[in-house]
């Protein structure tokens, strides 16, 4: 009985601790060539995609766009038709009218 315990003892002594070992790495030996690569793919595909985001919109835009009815008026909307009591403009305008002698 002795004999295993000794051995085990012996033997995880005689091996190096994990702490001590840097770390590396080991599965890309061209990892910087990669990356630049993958960059320069990406800017093309962006650029690409503006172009055509681009063009898409200047279509879009071109066509024009349908013009619907008036809404019947509906009386829950409470629109008020009649003037400010300030006046036709609004309270932090301030335009020249005819009628001003100012």
């Amino acid at each position: 009985m002795a004999s295993p315990v000794r051995s085990f003892v012996s033997g995880a002594a005689k091996k190096k601790p994990l702490i001590g070992t840097p770390a590396r790495r080991r599965f890309a030996s061209s990892a910087r060539h990669d990356d630049a690569q993958e960059a320069a793919k990406w800017e093309k595909i962006t650029y690409l995609g503006i172009g055509v985001c681009t063009l898409l919109a200047a279509y879009n835009l071109s066509k024009g766009h349908q013009h619907f009815p008036d809404p019947p008026p509906y009386p829950y909307l409470h629109i008020r038709n009649k003037e400010f009591p300030w006046g036709p403009d609004g309270l932090f305008e301030k335009k020249k009218h005819s009628d001003d002698h100012h």
